[in-house]
């Protein structure tokens, strides 16, 4: 099979090592991993705040890069959802504006192929344990794209619980929203941090080392809520979770 990885703004930006360790992850699995790198933003901000026709372009960027290649794979559940939920609509609008089928049979291209990392590993691959070993406590937030969009549902839960070493803890109100939800941090601040308190005070209580998600994004507004708070809990990328092993913890 062939397999691209999508990395997404906030990992290539900010958190390269999650992008290392899917690729970590996905090879330790006989899994080769392409990097196409004419990839670039799927479009979700422009598309969130309105800017539907600016982000057609990035449409036919991501299936032109993404060409070829049977799964991409992306450490991210909110751009997974753009792709497979709203570039299907962005062509079917475009169809039912007059402007042809071009951009609908691009997305309809790529929208199926594109899966979030855990999706990919309990759907695709059919692993629930990937070798990994990871010494901590852990508590896991289901992220608002991964559980209401993509419907990850057990997956990641189901892969943590496989890990060895790892003590996986409830968290109180797990499918409430972290408030961090893109734009929405920015049009909204007073609502999101008080969101965001509450979901890092739950956190705290569970008495976890760690946080796990399968969005950086939610992790960089749940972590940076959490050291405001004082709290000693680290956030943490499931992916870096999943490629950790004894000889090698991330």
């Amino acid at each position: 099979m062939r397999v691209a990885l999508f990395i997404t703004c906030v990992n290539d930006t900010l958190y390269p090592r999650t992008g290392q360790a899917v690729v970590t992850l996905l090879e330790r699995l006989g899994v080769e991993v392409d990097f196409p790198p004419e990839q670039s933003c799927c479009g979700q901000p422009q598309f969130n705040t309105g800017y539907r026709h600016d982000t057609e372009p990035l449409l036919r960027r991501y299936a032109t890069a993404f060409r070829g290649y049977d799964y991409i794979v992306t450490p991210s559940g909110s751009c997974a959802a753009m792709v497979r939920d709203n570039y299907p609509r962005m062509g079917a609008r475009a169809a039912a504006e007059g402007r042809g089928q071009e951009l609908a049979g691009l997305a309809a291209t790529a929208a199926p192929k594109t899966y979030e990392l855990t999706e990919f590993l309990t759907g695709v691959l059919k692993v629930t344990d990937v070798g990994a070993y990871y010494p901590h406590t852990v508590t896991y937030h289901p992220t608002c794209h991964g559980l209401r969009m993509l419907g990850l549902g057990d997956g990641p839960r189901t892969l943590l619980a496989a890990v060895k070493g790892l003590d996986l803890v409830e968290l109180p109100g797990a499918e409430e929203c972290c408030g961090f939800g893109g734009t929405f941090a920015v049009k909204n601040a007073a609502v999101s941090a008080a969101m965001g308190a509450d979901k890092a005070r739950n956190i705290t209580s569970t008495g976890a080392e760690a946080v796990c998600t399968v969005d950086n994004s939610c992790q960089m507004h749940i972590g940076g809520t959490l050291a405001r708070q004082g709290s000693a809990v680290r956030p943490v990328h499931i992916a870096e979770i999943l490629a950790s092993t004894e000889g090698d913890v991330w």
